[in-house]
């Protein structure tokens, strides 16, 4: 069965494999140049919403790609990047400086490390390291996270969340609505958090954890 995560994650392979973003991709087929963008990939309450037929068609003949080949991005072969054996590796307190990450909350420009995984198929994934005790008794210092900013985050699941003002947390999504986003305190200690949408600039999935 075909998971929204790799629709999506072969439409970017795709684009990557042109030298292009996802926006560009989505101007070189003709569509808007938003059709892809990450805000795009879910309703404004947390649902997946899949690409339509008529953007896969455009793109695959703007960038003369055969269903085949689209076939293969999908089960993670052919022309795409492949899945990452390493992945970009950062600390807690950079990841909230500006010029690490783009707006759809992927990991750029320069200052980051590597760390050696096993198989991670999000081709944007990345690994954050954890500072500090505000997390315990869930994740301690020292704690490797791997985050997947291609997964549709879900009700119960550990995120990493980025305010428009460039805090960094790592919470538990308690509820995603069309307005507000609701966060669970992995601590005790600290206080659950309520935030506006748009206060909020990226929230990305937690996969797994090395301690």
């Amino acid at each position: 069965m075909l998971k929204h995560s790799q629709i999506w994650r072969a439409i970017d392979r795709l684009a990557e494999s042109k030298g292009l973003s996802p926006s560009g991709l989505a101007r070189r087929a003709g569509l808007d140049s938003t059709t892809f963008n990450k805000s795009k990939r879910t309703t404004r309450e947390g649902k997946p919403r899949w690409p339509s037929t008529e953007s896969i068609a455009k793109i695959l003949q703007a960038t003369n790609t055969s269903l085949a080949e689209f076939t293969a991005l999908v089960e993670g072969d052919g022309i795409g990047r492949p899945a990452p054996q390493t992945l970009p590796l950062i600390g807690f307190a950079q990841a909230g400086q500006a010029g690490y990450f783009d707006d759809a909350g992927w990991p750029v420009g320069a200052g980051w490390d590597e760390i050696r995984t096993p198989e991670v198929t999000d081709p944007h994934a990345y690994a954050l390291e954890v500072s500090g005790d505000s997390m315990q008794p869930v994740y301690r210092d020292g704690d490797i996270l791997v985050v997947a900013p291609d997964e549709a985050p879900r009700r119960g699941d550990r995120v990493v969340v980025r305010t428009m003002e460039g805090e960094v947390m790592v919470k538990e999504l308690l509820r995603l609505s069309e307005k507000r986003v609701e966060l669970k305190s992995l601590n005790p200690v600290h206080d659950d958090r309520s935030l506006a949408r748009e206060q909020v600039e990226w929230i990305a999935r937690v996969l797994w954890v090395s301690q």
